[in-house]
């Protein structure tokens, strides 16, 4: 079962007396060939003050360029300091020229826990090339508990370090935090993006009322909420609105709906009635009728016996009511009149012609006409025919 050695943070120490400043013993003022590097896991560079939270695991570094026995303390925020090697699971604290190691090691049966208060923390290595004499320092007999502590263990250990020549001793510290690091906000893209598409397709897109195309199309906009309309001939226009958040790239499909096609009405009459009506030339009665018809553009045409073909075009709206009334024109009969005298012609009572050379040629609405020749010195011809196609009247007047 692995136990826990919590390491204590570190903490700013005065310098006057009666206190020893922690740097008393892990600064070597002499210079020294003996070298000693300590890190900590999360900066074996050295370069940053890492952050470790309360009751997270720790692990250390250590290098010497020369053999050496190496001893670890910790130093805590308030200023306490502890040993953490040697202890009561590993006594093995001497390393060979060069070679580096981590505490604990691997498959170690004790594990190095931060614990509190919070703020800045060493570790220091102590690094000698004889073994020291720490019993001053742990009660190796009583699994290495410390003897002294705080301040104290500080003031120990310097008198415990003393005797050994000063070329064959260094130090090294290694700095981490205590606390709960603070994420740094990632920054948040400014805009975002949208892909616009409708069912069918080619619809006019307005955002807030703005035209910006016609689908498929894609869109790059600052985040925040639209009112997107999508407008296309033949079909409802439809609107929504989207909220677009920062950097998303949103897809939006919008089906759209054919417009309802309302017919319209027509109305038809002739005069005279009884006229048969094609539309598009198409038989669909005879006047007077009402029709339903989509919205749209037709020819209408009308047939009557007697009367001239007659046609007209019209446009219809949706839901539209249109009167057509057309007045329809006689169909013209042929009357050749010829007379053994030159004569003056009437038709119903009104001068309709003078033969010349005893011939006129008359064009005469369809029906009943009664016709009169006049000559003078001749007797009155009249006569009554029903007009209709082309027809022969031959006169001849008696004289007097």
């Amino acid at each position: 079962m692995k136990r826990a050695i919590a390491l204590l943070l570190l903490g700013t120490l005065a310098y006057a007396e009666p206190q020893i400043s922690p740097q008393r013993i892990i600064v070597n003022p002499v210079p020294t060939d003996l070298q000693v590097r300590v890190w900590v896991d999360k900066d074996p560079s050295k370069s940053s003050n890492p952050v470790y939270e309360n009751g997270e695991q720790i692990s250390i570094g250590v290098q010497v360029n020369q053999d050496a026995y190496v001893y670890l303390l910790s130093i805590d925020a308030a200023g306490d300091i502890n040993p953490i090697l040697p202890n009561r699971f590993d006594d093995d604290n001497f390393l060979r020229a060069n070679e580096s190691r981590r505490f604990p090691p691997q498959g170690a049966r004790y594990t190095y826990n931060v614990s509190g208060p919070n703020g800045q923390n060493r570790v220091l290595a102590v690094a000698s090339k004889r073994k020291l004499d720490i019993g001053r320092v742990l009660d190796v007999a009583n699994d290495y508990q410390p003897r002294v502590q705080g301040d104290q263990l500080g003031r120990t250990m310097a008198i415990v370090v003393n005797p050994v020549p000063d070329q064959e001793w260094t130090s090294d510290v290694a700095f981490f935090t205590v606390g709960r690091s603070q994420p740094q906000p990632q920054p948040q893209p400014r805009n975002g993006t949208l892909n616009i598409n409708s069912n069918p397709q080619g619809a006019e897109v307005f955002i807030d009322g703005r035209s910006v195309g016609r689908t498929p199309l894609r869109i790059t906009l600052e985040p925040g909420r639209y009112r997107l309309e999508f407008v296309l001939n033949g079909y409802e226009r439809s609107g929504m609105d989207v909220r677009l958040d920062p950097g998303e790239n949103a897809t939006i499909t919008r089906d759209l709906t054919p417009v309802a096609r309302r017919n319209a009405t027509l109305v038809i009459d002739t005069n005279p009635q009884g006229a048969q009506v094609l539309m598009d030339g198409r038989n669909i009665g005879t006047t007077p009728l009402r029709v339903s018809v989509a919205p749209g553009t037709y020819r209408l045409e009308f047939v009557l016996g007697g009367y001239e073909r007659s046609g007209m075009t019209v446009k219809v709206d949706p839901g539209e009511t249109m009167r057509v009334e057309r007045n329809l024109s006689p169909v013209a009969g042929i009357v050749e009149f010829y007379s053994n005298v030159d004569t003056i012609v009437y038709v119903d009572g009104k001068e309709a012609g003078r033969t010349k050379n005893g011939y006129l040629r008359l064009r005469l609405n369809p029906g009943e006409r009664q016709i009169v020749a006049l000559a003078p010195g001749y007797q009155v011809f009249v006569t009554n025919v029903r007009v209709g196609g082309n027809q022969t009247i031959r006169a001849n007047l008696s004289r007097l």
